[in-house]
């Protein structure tokens, strides 16, 4: 009888074993457990279904959505971004973008995510995110006025239409390439300098949105900051692009 015990004890282990592995497996996840270290990193961001087949003939991986409060946070939560965010009421942290992020935080989030994932994700350049945008964003509307010197009112009278509302991903415009929100309230940090000085020694960058805006590379308030031409930004966020497929 004790002969009969001792040999089904190990049998009985492994399905103790198997259960425990499959309990854990289901809070964290089968497939990241089960495909081991080869699989696709839990950081690593949504991309859009589609590269942006830029002029040059170059493929860019675009990220779908704006980073999130909640893929911000947890930035936050492993030491690498100073800045922490909340959702606002009634939004939820994983479907509210980012916002009110200078150059500087954008820096931070790049390093850690690039550091955690093994992949080089970067900002788009100005070029870039014009491009990829230009599905979803309106035609510059004509001038009101055809007198040189009043462009100024020509600018003042059509600027400034593009939405304040801080809206859930997915809310506005989708591109052809399955990019979200390029039309939306929320604009982006771009990696280019508004004077072409080099990144350490610039003092603005541009943002990607309704018009070409330069903001101070320390600003997280659009409503306080500089802009080229047209009404500040309403919201400042980020986007990952790629060169590589993630």
């Amino acid at each position: 009888m004790a002969a009969t015990s001792d040999t089904r004890r190990p049998a009985t282990q492994s399905i103790l074993s198997a259960l425990a592995v499959a309990v854990v497996a289901a809070a964290f996840g089968a497939a990241f457990l089960l495909r081991g270290p080869d699989a696709a990193s839990p950081a690593l961001p949504l991309m859009a279904e589609r590269p942006v087949l830029l002029p040059d003939g170059r493929a860019l991986h675009v990220q779908k959505y704006e980073v999130s409060v909640a893929e911000w946070n947890a930035c936050h939560e492993a030491g690498a971004c100073t800045l922490e965010l909340r959702a606002r009421r009634g939004h939820e942290p994983g479907t509210q973008p980012a916002t009110g992020l200078s150059y500087v935080d954008a820096g931070e989030y790049l390093a850690w995510i690039n550091d955690r994932t093994g992949h080089a994700f970067r900002l788009p350049t100005a070029a870039e995110w014009a491009f990829m945008a230009r599905d979803v964003l309106p035609d510059e509307p004509d001038p009101i006025f055809t007198d040189p010197a009043l462009t100024w009112a020509s600018a003042y009278l059509v600027e400034g239409n593009a939405p304040r509302a801080l809206r859930p991903q997915g809310g506005y415009a989708t591109s052809p390439e399955g990019i979200a929100d390029l039309d939306g309230s929320v604009w982006e940090w771009t990696g280019d300098c508004y004077n072409d000085a080099e990144r350490d020694r610039c003092a603005a960058f541009y943002v990607g949105g309704e018009h070409v805006a330069a903001m101070s590379y320390l600003e997280r308030d659009p409503a306080r900051g500089g802009c080229a031409v047209g009404t500040p930004p309403a919201h400042l966020g980020m986007r990952l692009v790629s060169d590589g497929r993630p």
